[in-house]
């Protein structure tokens, strides 16, 4: 891919991930544990395993974000690390919440045809939690679409390597 290119998509994924950080900051530092209680009663270790999950994959984004900055100031613009940077921002923001790690949630491959949400929960959760992660969906769709080549293309790399 020329560079051109590749840059033009590490600033879209910047633009993505600074919508995201924001949104993801804005909901974090205005809601408690207390406050989801209050808004649905539920199992507590779940809402802060949620809760947990959401601030790695906030940390996740923060860092995805300033390498993204970090490779579009570097002058003369570097190809390889960009598409690294994009290759790690698929893994460790995209991957972590169509799936976290955490397991608190998960993606519905069925939902593609019925045109609802395809992110579920394992349990219920205060329309907060649900309405955050609706919110960020349709980012995150179009981030995957778009950065699904760097993870073929790197592991095409890496085997070709060996």
């Amino acid at each position: 891919m020329g560079n051109t290119i590749v840059k033009s998509q590490l600033e879209d994924v910047r633009v993505f991930l600074g919508n995201t950080v924001g949104k993801l900051e804005e909901f974090l530092n205005g809601t408690t544990l207390t406050m989801l209680r209050e808004e649905k009663a539920g199992d507590d270790q779940y809402y802060k395993g949620v809760l947990s999950s959401l601030r790695r994959l906030l940390v996740n984004c923060e860092e995805g974000l300033e390498a993204c900055q970090i490779v579009l100031q570097t002058e003369p613009f570097n190809k390889g690390a960009a598409e690294k940077t994009l290759y790690k921002i698929y893994h460790q923001c995209i991957d972590e919440y169509f799936s976290p790690r955490s397991d608190r949630w998960y993606e519905d491959s069925r939902s593609a045809y019925t045109g609802k949400n395809s992110i579920k929960f394992h349990s219920e959760v205060p329309v907060s939690l649900s309405h955050i992660i609706k919110e960020l969906e349709s980012g995150f769709q179009n981030a995957r679409e778009e950065l699904e080549f760097y993870e073929t293309d790197y592991r095409t790399k890496m085997m070709q390597s060996k």
